[in-house]
């Protein structure tokens, strides 16, 4: 008997085997739970399903979380081949990679409506779609990032977005408290996904965290994995509206703009984990 087993939820965003929401959909497998796989589009199909299949999951299908009839279509064929929800993984974000470089204020109101939108507004629409099936007991955990609470390199309207995203979570943990669903994100440090990748300096970024974090290292996929597990399972049942930092301790920490001299100084180090 898993951690897991006889539970059953639905996982937004994974797109390969070295992103976070795979970790977590892994974690959760492992201990027994029943796993339902979305994808964004066309492109990513061919990546999710086999990671679906592997894992014996009932529905791999398409949903772009910004169409709301993609989304009413999701949590219908999840109703009829599963029934009722024990948790829900929300990992889906973007913004023009333009906006992830360069000057915060040369965002345009296009790029910022973007991101918001896929980066924050998702999640409320997931949860308003998901709640007449959520068991009491149930979790919601969405995936955010340090640049949300302070200035991060780069990170620039990302940053506004998971600001936007951890906000709404203490509003929905209000909310679905009352039918005893816990809502929380989990703030995971950097690490080499194609995702982070897409920040510019994005290498420079695990080299500050892994020089200034308490724990003078990087976090790994499995640990995040872990943290998710723990979010989605009734190890947390006390904890909703939280922003979990998986990041050896660099949330406790400040980051300096100046903070690539740090690694100029330690260039002969790499950045591994």
């Amino acid at each position: 008997m898993g951690l897991m087993t006889g539970k059953k939820g639905i996982v937004f965003g994974v797109s390969n085997k070295r992103g976070i929401a795979y970790a977590i959909a892994e974690a959760l497998h492992k201990e027994g739970a029943e796993i339902a796989f979305t994808y964004a589009n066309e492109i990513m199909e061919s990546r999710v399903k086999p990671i679906a299949e592997a894992m014996n999951s009932k529905i791999v299908m398409e949903c772009d979380v910004t169409k709301e009839e993609h989304l009413s279509a999701t949590f219908a064929a999840y109703k009829k081949a599963y029934g009722t929800i024990d948790f829900i993984i929300h990992a889906v974000a973007f913004a023009n990679k333009d906006d992830l470089t360069g000057d915060f204020s040369a965002v345009s109101r296009e790029g910022w409506d973007l991101a918001l939108s896929v980066s924050a507004y998702s999640l409320v629409s997931v949860s308003r779609h998901a709640k007449p099936l959520l068991n009491e007991g149930a979790s919601i955990t969405t995936l955010t990032y340090l640049g949300g609470e302070r200035y991060v390199p780069n990170y620039n309207v990302m940053g506004v977005a998971k600001a936007a995203l951890e906000c709404s979570v203490r509003y929905l943990a209000a909310e679905f408290g009352e039918i005893g669903v816990r809502v929380n994100a989990l703030s995971a440090g950097p690490v080499k996904t194609l995702a982070f990748k897409g920040i510019a300096g994005s290498d420079i970024l695990l080299n500050i965290n892994r020089l200034r974090s308490p724990l003078q290292r990087n976090v790994t996929l499995e640990e995040v994995g872990y943290a998710g597990l723990y979010l989605a399972s009734h190890l947390s049942s006390a904890v909703t509206g939280e922003t979990h930092h998986v990041d050896c301790g660099m949330h406790a920490v400040t980051i300096h703009k100046n903070d690539s001299v740090l690694v100029e100084k330690d260039k002969n180090k790499d950045c591994s984990l």
